[in-house]
C-alpha cells in the first residue's frame, strides 16, 4: 500500500513538514539520509530561530524537531534517497535498497556549502569558520574577520559583517571581483573593508577556534599570516539534487525550479527549503516552506478522496 506522503530530507524544512503532516494523521515516512539535520549540524549556536531567547545548538534544535515529529507519528528511514520515479502513480522512491510508493512527495534535501577543501578547515567549521554571515555575524562584534570569495554573495556578506566586526578582509583568488559593479563599488568604498588580491587560504590557524589564516600569494608563491577571529567562506552552495537530474526541472545552478513557492510542474510533488532557495538559506525560512509543503499535501490528499 502506498504511503500518503514521503518526505526526503531531515533539516528544518523536512522536519517541519513531518510535524505538520503527522498532526494531520498522514503518518509521513521521512527518508532522512544517513547524516540527519542538514547545515544546522555545523552550527554551534543558533540565536535567530524564534522561541530560543538564549540560543540553541544546531544539533540540539534538529534533535528536538525530530522528536516532535516522531511523537506526532512520523516514521524515519535512515538512508539516502538514490532514485525516483515520478512518471508512475503512485510515485516510487528508492532508498537503502528498498522501493517505497507514495501518493505525494516532499523534497527537502537542502544545499551544502562549498568549502575551501583544505584539511585544517575540518577542525574549525562552526568554531570561528562559517558559511553564513547573516547567521553568525553577530557573534563577531568588534572582532577582525575575513571573507573568502569574489562574487555578489561575498560582497553582501562583507558589507553585512561591517555592522558588527571591527574589520573585514576579503581574500580573493583573482585580481578583480566577479560581483556586479554596484556591489564592488560599495565594498571598495567601505573604510572597514580591505582586500587581499590574487591569494588563497592555505591553512587555518588556532587551537580550539580560528585565530588566523596562512595565505598564499598565487602570483609570487609567498606565504603570510593574517590574525583574525573568524573566517566566512562565500564561494557558493551546491543544492543536493544530483539524484533529481532528469526527474524534475532544475535551474542552471542545480536548484529545483518551483512555482507558487513550493509547487512543481509535477502534481503532488512539493519542494521545501534550501534545495530551491539560493537566496535566503535560513533555518526559519526553510521551516516555513516545509510547513507550506505540508499544507499543500493536506489539500492535495483531501481533494483526491472520493466524495
Amino acid at each position: 500500500m502506498a504511503e500518503n506522503v514521503i518526505i526526503i530530507g531531515s533539516g528544518p524544512a523536512g522536519l517541519s513538514a513531518a510535524v505538520y503532516t503527522a498532526r494531520e494523521g498522514f503518518s509521513p515516512l521521512v527518508i532522512s539520509g544517513t547524516v540527519e539535520g542538514g547545515q544546522l549540524l555545523l552550527t554551534t549556536n543558533v540565536e535567530n530561530y524564534p522561541g530560543f531567547p538564549d540560543g540553541i545548538d544546531g544539533p540540539e534544535l534538529i534533535d528536538m524537531m525530530r522528536k516532535q515529529a516522531e511523537r506526532q507519528g512520523a516514521r524515519f528511514v535512515h538512508e539516502n534517497a538514490t532514485d525516483l520515479d515520478l512518471m508512475a502513480r503512485p510515485f516510487r522512491v528508492s532508498a537503502g535498497g528498498k522501493t517505497y510508493e507514495t501518493e505525494t512527495l516532499i523534497i527537502a534535501t537542502g544545499a551544502d556549502s562549498v568549502w575551501l577543501g583544505i584539511e585544517s578547515e575540518k577542525k574549525f567549521i562552526g568554531k570561528g569558520m562559517s558559511s553564513c554571515a547573516t547567521c553568525d555575524g553577530p557573534f563577531f562584534k568588534a572582532k577582525d574577520v575575513a571573507v573568502v570569495g569574489g562574487g555578489d554573495t561575498a560582497m553582501e556578506d562583507s558589507l553585512f559583517l561591517t555592522k558588527f566586526a571591527n574589520s573585514v578582509t576579503i581574500i580573493h583568488r583573482r585580481s578583480e571581483f566577479r560581483a556586479s559593479k554596484i556591489m564592488q563599488d560599495r565594498v571598495l568604498s567601505n573604510s572597514k573593508i580591505k582586500v587581499i588580491w590574487d591569494s588563497a587560504v592555505e591553512e587555518l590557524l588556532g587551537d580550539t577556534k580560528v585565530g588566523g589564516v596562512r595565505i598564499k600569494d598565487l602570483k609570487t608563491g609567498n606565504l603570510r599570516e593574517l590574525k583574525i577571529d573568524g573566517l566566512f567562506v562565500a564561494i557558493g552552495h551546491k543544492p543536493n539534487t544530483d539524484f533529481l537530474k532528469g526527474k524534475i526541472k532544475l535551474d542552471d545552478k542545480g536548484y529545483v525550479v518551483v512555482k507558487n513557492i513550493v509547487e512543481t510542474d509535477i502534481e503532488g510533488v512539493f519542494i521545501g527549503g534550501d534545495v530551491a532557495d539560493p537566496l535566503y538559506r535560513q533555518a526559519v525560512t526553510a521551516a516555513g516552506t516545509g510547513t507550506m509543503c505540508a499544507l499543500r499535501v493536506r489539500e492535495y490528499l483531501q481533494n483526491k478522496k472520493p466524495g
